[in-house]
């Protein structure tokens, strides 16, 4: 089937089964250009929260998917592709958490959205890269098992005298920026300005003139006055901030750096996910009921 064709079918068959599409912004072009709502998780856990539609079909990595069946428990949430993974999800498991907790009682956990749904149960607040520093400055502890993402961690150490301690995962994607790298093409466009997102590493985030999650990014290309702006994030970022401000021009700040949980997903497997009612989001009812508490406190950050 032609592209075009495609489109059309998942087009029809999204209406047919009263779904609602929900992107993240590092998919692939073709799928972006299809979304009823592209976003970042934080935006995207929203609207799964407060959609009407019995059906959520989720295009981006596994977490997010269970992140929307979660909120909505009562509806189906289909993911194209169930290899979609987010290694980084995959850095922290409940024993290790556990422990970590045993070692420090008075610590509360806040687990970066980007998780599983059980360590997401085991945790008192979840954050995205959007709140993770007003969840830190407002939660009612004074130290914070912060996991999984130790570069997230430390960003958010610099906006509190709070005790952090962070769990050693990364996100291999953003690890992927160098000081040097972001360095050369600084020089490469003296007048640009750089934005990075926060998992990037802290060597990285001393040089960027803005330190944004991706919701963040699309609002700060909009209105910024910068002609050029270095991008330190996913290479599907590009794609959507190109599309939305055709007079500006967009970079890499360094190599483009893809995700392959996220690029995964082709129109072929959207397709086929409506054609086949695949592959349904379950997870099991008290995990469900421990990590939606979890999530709940966080989208009332904002």
């Amino acid at each position: 089937m032609h592209n075009h064709h495609l489109v059309e079918d998942i087009l029809r068959l999204k209406e047919e089964k009263k779904a609602v599409l929900l992107v993240h912004n590092y998919q692939r072009g073709e799928i972006q250009d299809l979304a009823d709502h592209l976003g970042d998780s934080l935006g995207l856990s929203r609207k799964a929260a407060e959609t009407e539609h019995p059906m959520i079909v989720f295009c981006g990595v596994v977490f997010m998917a269970e992140t929307a069946k979660i909120l909505s428990p009562g509806k189906t949430v289909l993911i194209p592709r169930q290899d979609a993974g987010c290694p980084m999800a995959h850095m922290v498991n409940v024993p290790e958490l556990k422990a970590l907790k045993a070692q420090h009682p008075n610590a509360l956990v806040v687990t970066y959205v980007n998780s599983t749904a059980e360590v997401k149960a085991e945790s008192d607040v979840c954050c995205t890269s959007a709140n993770a520093v007003q969840v830190v400055q407002n939660i009612e502890a004074d130290e914070i098992i912060f996991t999984p993402d130790r570069n997230l961690a430390a960003y958010v150490q610099r906006f509190t005298n709070k005790k952090i301690i962070p769990w050693e995962g990364y996100c291999y994607v953003h690890e992927r920026f160098t000081k040097e790298e972001v360095l050369k093409a600084k020089e490469a466009h003296p007048d640009a300005v750089l934005m990075v997102h926060p998992e990037c590493r802290p060597d990285v985030i001393d040089e960027a003139d803005e330190v944004l999650s991706t919701s963040g990014m699309v609002r700060f290309a909009r209105e910024s006055s910068a002609r050029t702006i270095l991008v330190g994030t996913e290479e599907g970022m590009l794609y959507r901030l190109r599309k939305e401000n055709p007079d500006k021009t967009f970079y890499s700040a360094g190599t483009a750096k893809m995700c392959q949980g996220m690029k995964c997903t082709r129109l072929e497997d959207l397709h086929k996910a409506f054609v086949k009612g695949q592959y349904v989001v379950e997870i099991p009812q008290d995990i469900m009921n421990r990590a939606r508490t979890s999530l709940e406190r966080m989208l009332q950050y904002v």
